[in-house]
């Protein structure tokens, strides 16, 4: 214990003896430790944030769009229309969809008291609202009374507020806007969301059936046509069985024969959230190794300074083992310096790494970057590998040194 205890205080005498050497000494680890950290929260951060971004537009979430068959006997597209939704709200036609809804788009241009703006009036069934998990801050949704009877009500995206009334807070309600030249009355305000996968704050909502009778001539013959059919499953594990269930149904319904004659494509949520998250899982490896790379460059910073303070130290070892001092002992001393150095390295990394966390995350609008346990953890084993292993060879050439030839060098 007296040879442990020994050990350290020489290696800390020696640090404090030498802080300029002993501080550019840690910078490599320094700089390491905070990459690894830094990196590996950032990738961490931007799955999070793919997945919140996935989960806004809806959970256990299928989507089918029109598609250009892949066969050349087959040429027409078969619409989506709005018979398919009430297909498909049949529990016994799909036993594992909790819901259906439909989109219907129309370029439209939205005018107020000379004020005008050209956007997406997208008509939408009542139940949209929380299939794509996106609610009115002001005001109300669309209803069914109001699908039935084609009326002539919006609901506004914030920037549509902002353009048309000069305040994003404004509240519009009750006001009159016109839609194509056609007077629409102002029935709520929709709540702010950042999209990665598009700007929902420029749209105007508007009943299905008014953007396909009034707004657009969307007529298939005895039905009306939507451009996206919205399907829920009623739980993320029972999504690859609706998926089936559905294309089943559209397999049918469009009279298809082969594979690569289906007019209709389906996205799949659940599965490109799962794609995404073992891209972003491994682009967070690959930061980490890259980060890590620096770690082993300081590492051998560390060797290549305890390589000169042995050869500055020898006529020291010689003094040391001529009076008794074991080759352990001597091993200690040394080992104790590397390990420490690389452990005040790792932990000013550490703060460091921290301090980078979050600044980023107050500099970045919906990124939210959080220092973990397991990478504070991996941070302290490495600089303490690092410290062991690249101190191990300058300490055991301390400790095999011969004490005569130790004494005699200049």
């Amino acid at each position: 214990m007296n040879t442990v205890t020994e050990g350290l205080r020489i290696a800390i005498q020696s640090i404090f003896l030498n802080k300029t050497r002993a501080g550019l000494t840690m910078l490599g680890i320094i700089i390491g430790i905070s990459a690894v950290i830094a990196l590996v929260s950032l990738g961490r951060g931007v799955e999070a944030f793919v997945t919140d971004q996935f989960l806004s537009l809806g959970a256990n979430l299928l989507t089918v769009t029109p598609s250009t068959p892949e066969s050349d006997t087959r040429t027409r597209i078969e619409p989506l229309t709005t018979a398919d939704v009430e297909a498909l709200q049949n529990p016994e036609l799909a036993p594992n969809v909790a819901q259906v809804g439909a989109r219907y788009d129309v370029v439209v241009n939205v005018s107020r008291d000379g004020e005008t703006m050209r956007t997406t009036a997208r008509g939408l069934t009542p139940n949209m609202d929380d299939i794509l998990n996106w609610y009115p801050s002001i005001g109300s949704f669309i209803n069914s009374d109001q699908i039935a009877r084609n009326d002539r009500v919006a609901i506004l995206g914030r920037e549509v507020v902002e353009e048309l009334f000069g305040d994003p807070d404004y509240n519009p309600v009750g006001e009159l806007i016109r839609l194509n030249g056609q007077t629409f009355s102002v029935i709520g305000v929709m709540e702010a969301r950042e999209s990665a996968f598009g700007n929902d704050d420029t749209a105007v909502v508007v009943p299905l059936s008014t953007a396909q009778t009034r707004l657009a001539d969307a007529r298939q013959g005895g039905d009306l046509e939507i451009n996206v059919l919205y399907v829920q499953a009623k739980s993320q594990e029972v999504t690859p069985v609706a998926l089936d269930q559905l294309d089943r149904y559209l397999f049918e319904a469009h009279n298809i024969r082969h594979e690569d004659e289906k007019d209709y494509s389906i996205g799949d949520s659940t599965a490109q959230l799962e794609a995404l998250a073992g891209i972003t899982a491994t682009m967070t490896v690959y930061l980490g190794i890259i980060a890590g790379i620096s770690l082993v460059v300081g590492g051998i910073g560390i060797m290549n300074i305890m390589l000169v303070t042995v050869t500055e130290r020898t006529r020291e070892i010689g003094l040391r083992k001529a009076v008794g001092a074991q080759p352990s002992a001597i091993l200690m001393q040394f080992l104790f310096e590397s390990l420490l150095l690389s452990l005040i390295g790792g932990i000013i990394g550490i703060l460091i790494g921290w301090l980078i966390i979050v600044t980023a995350t107050a500099s970045v609008d919906g990124l939210n970057l959080t220092l973990e346990l397991d990478a504070i953890l991996l941070a302290t084993g490495v600089s303490t590998a690092v410290g062991i292993g690249f101190g191990l060879l300058p300490a055991r050439q301390a400790a095999l040194m011969n004490p005569i030839d130790a004494l005699r060098f200049e």
